[in-house]
């Protein structure tokens, strides 16, 4: 077979020094580039294809290599033992041309393959307390699951494809190529829907609704997810579900401020008890603790309440509570009220 270029190292693009792995490479480029699977009513590209197969066949064998590089192309054609090598001669036996092309255009054979289901995300939210200690809640979940009827085939019933014969794929010759094509009258499924199911209308999934309870561990923080696994969207063709991922928000409270794991809550205090210490009430997100005051508390003031903080996620290791003293005044004051105030203030000046 005559080709345009008459070196077939200068075909593949290498030196003639070039290793086996240098050439296949070389070829598995080019065979890509010049497909004419990849160029459809390319005559050049297919003229290109033909001479990059004619080059690697005889590169690629180490005999027919060591000839070539005797006797050249021309010498090559007539040479003893090499008498009816031709282009169409290539061999499609196992590690041939046609598995290098299984192995470049994995779609030559290529079944319709069972997919995963689509992934589902959702919102919850929930209290600072649920959050500290953990909770399961129940919510109401709408998803697509595998239609119980035809068991998420889309069929009531089905027969054998008379295209491809319920193998799922058709051969095709392309010049000297013999390639296997999935049937596109069944997608490579070897069926044919003959009547569609009734309760999916051929879908193969239907709509559900249902109550699932969720266990959300403590430590849980606005951003956290929750995933369940399997709970997502229905596969296609028999594939697995999808997953349900649960982002919470975890709502703000009317008394605690959370920082990390880290909790802050203001304690009003009277200007006798920040003045002479004393016992006060403190509220923890585990109930109300008491909390010594020491005299001469000024307003802003933070003390640290060790491990009453919210758990680490990871860990479970607690973080901790910082009261803050806020001093807070009478609103109303009596006139001997007043004269204690203005004795106390003396007590700044000294």
């Amino acid at each position: 077979m005559a080709t345009t270029t008459s070196d077939y190292y200068e075909i593949l693009g290498v030196k003639k020094s070039a290793s086996t792995d240098e050439i296949k490479k070389a070829y598995r480029r080019l065979a890509r580039k010049y497909h004419p699977d990849l160029n459809p009513g390319d005559k050049a590209a297919e003229k290109k294809f033909k001479e990059i197969n004619e080059a690697y066949e005889v590169l690629s064998d180490s005999k027919k290599r060591a000839e070539y590089d005797r006797f050249g192309k021309t010498d090559f054609e007539g040479a003893p033992g090499f008498e009816g090598f031709k282009t169409q001669d290539f061999g499609f036996g196992p590690g041939g041309v046609e598995d290098m092309f299984s192995d470049l255009f994995g779609r030559f054979r290529h079944e319709e393959a069972p997919l995963r289901g689509a992934d589902i995300s959702t919102r919850l939210d929930i209290s600072l307390e649920e959050a500290y200690k953990g909770v399961t809640k129940q919510m109401t979940l709408t998803r697509e699951v595998p239609c119980k009827s035809c068991g998420g085939t889309g069929a009531e019933t089905s027969q054998l494809c008379s295209h491809c014969k319920g193998t799922g794929s058709i051969k095709q010759s392309r010049g000297v190529f013999r390639l296997s094509r999935p049937c596109p009258a069944c997608k490579g499924s070897g069926k044919i829907i003959s009547k569609v199911c009734k309760a999916c209308r051929g879908s193969g999934s239907t709509l559900s609704t249902d109550t699932i309870k969720v266990r959300i561990p403590p430590g849980a923080d606005t951003g956290s997810r929750v995933k369940l696994r399997g709970m997502g969207g229905a596969g296609v063709k028999g594939g697995p579900a999808g997953d349900l991922y649960i982002e919470l928000g975890v709502r703000p409270h009317s008394t605690f401020k959370r920082d990390g794991n880290n909790i802050y809550v203001d304690v009003p205090v009277t200007v006798t008890e920040a003045t002479l210490g004393g016992k006060i009430k403190v509220p923890t997100l585990d109930g109300t603790v008491t909390m010594t005051l020491p005299p001469g508390t000024d307003s802003g003031k933070k003390f640290k309440l060790k491990g009453k903080g919210i758990p680490d996620r990871k860990t479970g290791v607690r973080g901790d509570e910082f009261a803050i003293i806020k001093i807070v005044v009478p609103k109303k004051v009596s006139n001997k009220t007043k004269e204690a105030l203005r004795e106390i203030e003396k007590a700044y000046k000294t």
